[in-house]
């Protein structure tokens, strides 16, 4: 007989075992990602069946809407899912809340969105996975599409954008200047593009900052992998006005294959008159700078597919992959 559970600790949470197909939260998320409550769906073996994780405090403001967000998802079958899922809403309403939103781990700084239409292409370095039935679960418990993503593939490195030559012009006359990453100040790197995420990601859909600790931990993480070459951050009378942070495909090379293809993973420009046009500047320099280092292709991925990033990669590459947030109102 399933039974729901809320967990608080970690050592609530090792008195159970994982499931087939769904692993345990880490302890690092159980204490560090700030959900106001997590719930495991166990079977008479104390094995997982399904778990989420619920947020209704710090979440994101949406006009006429008190949201509540639901992430740290899995679960095994779909019977395991309703009962979850149904449970999870109930307890947003409980709480106030009158939208429930998810998969999102808290912040779109971490996890979120499923995997809706796959394509042919292989996953990428870095990119989220599920399983195909995941957002069939969402959709039987009432939830619909809330928001729309895709990753897109460039094979055309060559590809001159006529405008950019005149918009370098003017970054060089207002005394822009773009240069690659410099690995021996990694650290100081990192402050300065914290820094301008603060302001360039404001009023990215459903964002919510997280510390400065847990942003540089996640680029530590990948830190080996990084070409400085593949990174560019343009500075303006000694600070930071945009980057594009880009690194090789290394899941090619788990698959024995060579690495001929760079994902494009994030880019934020500061807002203004000023720096119109920089973010197309630095995906332009980008592109070449890959063609340059010998690799035939390039991912733009995980782009909010209404947002200025999509436009731009749209003049470039091709949709491979496209995602989805889902939502569901509470009555």
């Amino acid at each position: 007989m399933k039974h729901l559970v809320r967990i608080t600790t970690p050592e609530e949470l090792a008195a159970f075992g994982a499931g087939e197909s769904v692993s345990l939260v880490s302890a690092d998320e159980l204490n560090h990602h700030g959900a106001d409550a997590h719930w495991i769906l166990a079977d008479g073996n104390n094995r997982l069946a399904a778990r989420c994780s619920l947020w209704w405090k710090s979440v994101p403001d949406h006009p006429g809407r008190r949201l509540g967000i639901i992430g740290h998802y899995a679960a095994r079958d779909a019977a395991a899912a309703a009962k979850l899922l149904c449970h999870a809403v109930t307890e947003l309403a409980a709480e106030g809340c009158t939208l429930a939103v998810g998969p999102l781990d808290g912040t779109t700084w971490r996890r979120y969105r499923f995997i809706v239409e796959r394509g042919g292409e292989p996953a990428f370095f870095l990119e989220p996975d599920n399983p195909d039935d995941w957002p069939h679960h969402f959709m039987s418990a009432g939830f619909r599409e809330f928001a729309s993503y895709s990753s897109s593939l460039n094979t055309d490195l060559n590809y001159a954008d006529p405008r950019m030559a005149a918009v370098a012009e003017r970054m060089r006359r207002q005394g822009v200047t773009i240069r690659h990453l410099d690995p021996a100040r990694f650290d100081q790197e990192l402050d300065a593009i914290f820094e301008l995420s603060l302001i360039g990601f404001q009023h990215n859909f459903l964002y919510t900052p997280i510390g400065r600790d847990e942003f540089k931990t996640s680029y530590l993480r990948v830190q080996p992998f990084i070409r400085p070459e593949l990174t560019l951050i343009a500075e303006h009378e000694d600070r930071t006005v945009g980057f594009l942070f880009a690194l090789p495909d290394m899941l090619q090379a788990q698959r024995g294959m060579a690495i001929d293809t760079v994902v494009m993973k994030s880019i934020a420009v500061l807002p203004g008159k000023t720096y119109g046009g920089l973010g197309n500047l630095l995906m332009v320099q980008t592109l070449g700078n890959i063609s340059e280092l010998g690799y035939r292709r390039a991912i733009h991925a995980l782009v909010y597919d209404s947002n200025s990033a999509r436009n731009m990669s749209a003049q470039y590459a091709q949709p491979m992959r496209r995602y989805a947030l889902f939502s569901r109102e509470i009555p």
